[in-house]
């Protein structure tokens, strides 16, 4: 019996993780959906979805408007069918201290990391309650659980989804709906928010080392939307993050107070025609990868340990049978004469 193709829908979908997720779901042959400002990357972004073999439907527009995203989830659901999975991956961020961030700027990237997330979970949860089934992934980070310096308006909005989702899972659990809602916790990847995401810092802005590539995140979101976990992390520095700030939070306090602002600056000059995409889409394609491919790494024992998780605690009961057996008397029975 021949699989009916999923319908699935992708916010920021013209660059970086979104991109890279949407080209994953196109090799399966699924109906993608991909959201975003409207720029010469999105058409392309669906060009590539069209050659792995998948439909493209490319939507221009807004997630920080609500009204914008109700109504593409319509004309989805008119052109491609019922919406089975919704991917919320949206960002707008700003470098810079906060003493240094106006508050306009810290609305701007709320409304487009948090509330487009918001408004795309409404949007999907709208169709998907009604018929018991369906999934929602939310594309988080490591700095939902910690907040790092020149960062503060990314990780106050990343920490809002995480805050958002929990009470919406229970919600979820509570009327014992199927609809199923996940987050995915990214460590640092090569995409092009690098690139044009606004910035103040007295250099280039770049991701925390070690660096990975997008489309392990991207196999990472798959992964997430077909299971039915909670929550799942991509590469060990995001394991790693959330569990040391979990015990000692005044400790990484003062690592990256000491750490924190080299880190996130690369020491090359800052391009005088930088574009900037906070408020409006950028005009250029960057595609799927930043500047950082001879840094990034493209698999992770983590997330293969993790996705294989199954397979690996059958393995490990298989040996600790064998070690025990091997450690029993070979005849217990026998007595000495």
């Amino acid at each position: 019996m021949t699989r009916k193709p999923e319908v699935v829908v992708i916010t920021g979908a013209s660059a970086g993780v979104g991109r890279a997720t949407a080209q994953r779901f196109a090799k399966d042959g699924a109906r993608v959906a991909l959201l975003a400002r409207d720029n010469p990357a999105l058409e392309h972004a669906a060009n590539e979805v069209r050659e792995l073999g998948g439909t493209a439907l490319p939507i221009a527009l807004d997630v920080s408007d609500a009204a914008q995203v109700e109504a593409a989830a319509e004309r989805i659901e008119q052109e491609l069918g019922p919406i089975d999975i919704w991917i919320n991956s949206a960002m707008a961020t700003v470098f810079a201290p906060v003493s240094e961030t106006p508050a306009e700027e810290f609305r701007r990237a709320t409304e487009v990391t948090y509330l487009g997330t918001v408004h795309g979970t409404l949007a999907a949860l709208k169709r998907m309650r009604s018929r018991n089934r369906g999934s929602i992934v939310q594309v988080g980070s490591a700095l939902a659980y910690r907040a790092i310096p020149l960062q503060a308006a990314y990780c106050g909005a990343k920490f809002a989804i995480r805050g958002f989702t929990d009470a919406l899972r229970v919600e979820l659990l509570h009327d014992r709906s199927k609809v199923h809602v996940t987050m995915v916790q990214l460590s640092a990847f090569n995409t092009p928010q690098f690139e044009w995401a606004r910035n103040r810092l007295h250099g280039r802005p770049q991701p925390v080392p070690p660096i990975f590539q997008p489309e392990l995140a991207a196999k990472g979101v798959h992964w997430a939307a077909h299971h039915r976990r909670r929550e799942v992390c991509v590469g060990f520095p995001a394991v790693k993050a959330i569990a040391i700030n979990k015990w000692f939070p005044s400790l990484v306090d003062r690592v990256l107070a000491r750490k924190g602002y080299q880190g996130q600056v690369d020491m090359e000059p800052v391009p005088e025609e930088r574009p900037d995409n906070l408020f409006d889409a950028a005009p250029v394609d960057y595609g799927t990868h930043g500047r950082f491919d001879a840094r990034a790494k493209s698999h992770s024992m983590q997330w293969w340990l993790t996705s294989n998780r199954n397979a690996v605690l059958l393995g490990i009961g298989a040996l600790a049978a064998v070690a025990f057996s091997r450690r029993m008397p070979r005849n217990p029975l026998r007595r000495e004469m």
